[in-house]
Order: C-alpha cells, then structure tokens, then sequence
C-alpha cells in the first residue's frame, strides 16, 4: 500500500536498511552528551544547511515536532502579543495556542481562494511577530514567495514566522524572507514522525536573547546554549535524527526537488478540469499549494472512491477540519516516486 495522505505520509523504502544501520551502529545507546552524538548532530545540520541551502547565519535547532514550535515561539520570542493569518485548521490551532499564553494575540481569517493582500493586513504597533502558515495542510493552500517578499517589504521591523510543516524539504524555501521557519519530518522529508526543526534569523536569535526566557527545558536560549556544541537541552530523538541525517545524504539539493515537485503538481491538477465528480478546492493557482492538493466531491462518492483506490493499493488522505466529510487530499511529497504518482494518475483517469 503506497499512501498519499499529507500526513503522517510516505516513507523512503531506504528506512529499511537505515533502521538497520542505526540498531547496529550503536548509536541509539549513545549519550546525548557523548562525542559520537555531537558527530552525527554536526554533520546532520550541516546536511541540512546544505541540501535545503539554509544561509551561513541562520541557526538550526532541533525540537519534537512544529506544533511544540507554536509553544516556543509564544514562550519565547514573543513578549506581548502576535498576530497570525489564517486560511485553515493549523493556522487557526497556532493562534489558539499563541493565545492561550499572550491573551491580546490576534488571528485574521483569509478566505480560501483569495491571497494574503499586503496593503491591507492588519498588522498593529505592538504586533511582535506576523505568524503566518506558509503551506496549509488542511486544505492546500500557501502563501506564495512573491507574497512572503512583499510581506517582509512592508514590515522590515517585525519578525516574520512561517509555519512550513508541509513545505520544507519540498520547496526551496527562501530562508532570508523571514526570521523563524519550522517544520516536523512526517512530510516531505520523508521521515516517521517525532522530530522537529526550527530555523532562525540573526533577528530572531536576538529577540530571544533580549527576552531572556530561561524557565522552560524548551526556552530559546537554553537550547541555543546546547546547540553551540551541536547538543540538545532535553534527551533528543537520537533515531530521528541519524534517520533524518541518512536521508538528507541520498536526496537531491532543494533546487531540484522544488522543480520536481511543481512538474508533478502541473500534472495532477489538469485531471480535475470540468470533472463531475471531483475538483480542487482551491482555484486561485496563486493560492494552491505545489505539495498538498485538496479535492472536493460528494460524501457519498468520497466513500466509495477511497474503498476503490484502497483496493488498488492506494491510500488517499482524507480530509481535515471543516472539509473532512467532502474532501480527500493528495500529497506530493519527494518520498513518492514517479511509478507511484503514475499509478495514482492512471487510477483517476480510470474514474473519470
């Protein structure tokens, strides 16, 4: 069975011998202190500096996962107040946890095909930092590179977040339009789920820095402190990250996935034209994102198509919040190959 749920979503077939390579290497029982682990977490964040082409002054820390992210940015990076624009579940769950620390935390809805219009954002004075999710797993959408530039054009002086969980390692990501990206590795790096990453600015290390939140195992600058010496302020998921580093080694560098994965989504979307019975949720192609695609139908149709495609063995992703009954999502992450996304086309074709 080869699933094409966003998430948790299709492995590497190479975690197979990977698994295998760490039970044997010893690393699983190492120290998190030990020179070993500072050796694999080293050249892991340099792997990923690399192949996602991070710049030489962004820092690079790893976290469990990018909801935890939420947490330390609100905690962390943020003395008052944020403010989050939100076209979808994960966007709107971002705010609610923002929120629950700084009250006075604002979210602004967007409407599902209509871009984030820059002149009119209502960003306030003591809106520390513009949270915005990057790529919407929910429902496919994305806030677009040209968007993001005219974002960080207009407010120089605030700190930029990007919620990217279903973008990095599938987009090559510009790093320098903004001052915190995060992500988890259940998707397009192709990992099983358990780790996370953050990406800082210059900026941002100095915001936190100036806040000085040291209370927490997962404050900011605790875990600056440790990742100086390429360590961790609480027992990291050493498996996660050898996996994470195995992986990053056998991929292609950003430039060519990014171009691959907009050449499969250009092919995908062509079959939902004028159909009956399924067509995208988005249809705004300045909103749609390149790795997520939402597809609506009826309820009815929905259960049997997933039985049908289940029996051909693939997994379609079902929906997510308010679309979960009359949606199903499609994921165009790099661990699908190209015989896999052409059986997937060949199955639709025959539907419709």
């Amino acid at each position: 069975m080869v699933t094409f749920s966003p998430g948790p979503s299709q492995v590497y077939p190479q975690l197979e011998g990977y698994l295998s390579e760490a039970f044997q290497s010893g690393i699983l029982s190492v120290s998190h202190r030990s020179a070993a682990f500072n050796a694999l977490s080293a050249e892991t964040i340099s792997l990923i500096r690399s192949k996602l082409a991070v710049p030489d002054d962004y820092t690079i820390l790893y976290t469990g996962s990018a909801t935890e992210c939420w947490e330390i940015i609100a905690q962390s990076l943020t003395r008052r107040q944020s403010v989050h624009f939100s076209s979808g579940s994960f966007g709107d769950k971002w705010h609610h946890y923002a929120a629950c620390i700084h009250p006075q935390s604002q979210r602004v809805s967007m409407a599902l095909n209509e871009p984030l219009y820059v002149p009119y954002l209502d960003v306030k004075e003591d809106d520390e930092i513009i949270c915005l999710t990057q790529n919407e797993t929910s429902n496919g959408t994305q806030i677009d590179f040209d968007t993001l530039a005219a974002v960080r054009g207009a407010f120089p002086d605030k700190l930029i977040a990007l919620d990217c969980t279903s973008s990095m390692a599938g987009l090559h990501l510009p790093f320098a339009l903004g001052d915190i990206w995060f992500a988890s590795v259940q998707k397009c790096f192709g990992l099983p789920a358990g780790l996370g990453l953050m990406i800082l600015s210059p900026a941002a290390v100095e915001r936190a820095l100036e806040i000085g939140d040291n209370s927490r195992y997962n404050s900011l600058i605790v875990m600056l402190e440790h990742m100086k010496n390429f360590q961790t302020s609480c027992t990291p998921n050493v498996l996660g990250i050898f996996l994470l580093n195995r992986v990053l080694q056998q991929v292609p560098r950003i430039e060519e996935v990014d171009a691959l994965l907009r050449r499969r989504m250009e092919h995908y979307l062509p079959l939902f034209f004028n159909n009956s019975n399924m067509r995208p949720l988005i249809s705004n192609p300045k909103v749609q994102s390149v790795t997520v695609l939402a597809l609506e139908t009826e309820p009815e149709f929905l259960a049997g198509l997933k039985a049908e495609a289940a029996a051909t063995g693939i997994q379609l992703g079902s929906g997510y919040g308010k679309w979960k009954s009359n949606t199903f999502r499609i994921a165009n992450f790099p661990a699908i190959s190209a015989a896999q996304t052409e059986a997937l086309m060949d199955f639709f074709k025959k539907e419709i």
